[in-house]
């Protein structure tokens, strides 16, 4: 990080209640443009948020702990925002999974414009090739601390109803996934994160008639199909509780096709 091209920078650290040498290496670190903070292990959304909001800068970046930024990234991508006159961006990124380079899936691949029909399904922003104006962020965020998961897939989708992504073809991030500590894959049932993230958006007031029908038309499906999962595992009542956490969203018609889903499926 502190070898980017780009010179003028303030790098916020956040030490989330690490139990590794995480702080021994920071003490170690002289450059006038570190700063540290620590906090007790309360997760990747709140450390993100401090880090946000004690920035003095007029960009804010984010960097993941397992990933990497190649060297001209901030240098390349702030240029293209000026440019373009974008609020939010983001670049294209290198996969690796367990020490090899893989090929994303067509549907992971990373584009911009207004993304919020297609943000619905699934993220397509990542945090670490995301640089954002302050003006930006202090419209959209926070982060939903209260989300263990997909809290970029919330933050997302709520800035696409206001702000187009502006996107940079050149991969500058590299990340890495496929270790056992990734949080991805110690967290089961993220779609459950995504059920709270959909009903949370919809009892939004400014949320346009279109974009509420198609959020409305996923959670129904999201929904439905997690209740099935429930009862698939012998779990009536996690199925039950969800299905009515959100009815109280949904029209009365979308409600129906889960209670519809749910039922043929417990009688099946």
């Amino acid at each position: 990080m502190l070898g980017q091209t780009y010179r003028n920078l303030e790098l916020i650290i956040v030490d989330d209640g690490s139990t590794d040498k995480t702080g021994q290496v920071l003490a170690d670190m002289r450059d006038q443009r570190l700063r540290i903070l620590t906090q007790e292990h309360f997760g990747v959304s709140r450390a993100r948020n401090l880090g946000a909001a004690v920035s003095k800068g007029g960009m804010i970046a984010f960097l993941d702990s397992d990933d990497r930024w190649q060297p001209q990234k901030l240098e390349l991508q702030l240029r293209f925002m000026r440019l373009g006159g974008w609020e939010i961006s983001q670049t294209d990124e290198i996969w690796i999974r367990k020490g090899e380079r893989v090929n994303p899936k067509k549907k992971h691949a990373k584009k911009g414009g207004w993304l919020f029909e297609p943000s619905l399904e699934l993220c397509l922003i990542s945090p670490s090739a995301v640089m954002i104006t302050k003006s930006c962020w202090e419209a959209i965020g926070p982060f939903d601390e209260s989300l263990p998961a997909c809290e970029d897939y919330d933050l997302w989708l709520r800035s696409s109803l206001h702000y187009p992504v502006g996107f940079l073809p050149q991969p500058l991030v590299v990340k890495y996934g496929g270790h056992p500590d990734q949080l991805s894959r110690k967290i089961i049932g993220l779609d459950l994160y995504r059920i709270y993230s959909l009903r949370n958006l919809l009892a939004r007031e400014d949320l346009p008639l279109e974009k509420r029908r198609l959020a409305a038309e996923n959670l129904r499906q999201r929904v439905a199909r997690y209740a099935q999962g429930c009862l698939k595992r012998d779990k009536p009542e996690e199925a039950r509780r969800v299905r009515d956490l959100v009815s109280g969203v949904l029209g009365v018609q979308e409600a129906a096709g889960i209670k519809k889903a749910w039922t043929r499926k417990a009688r099946g």
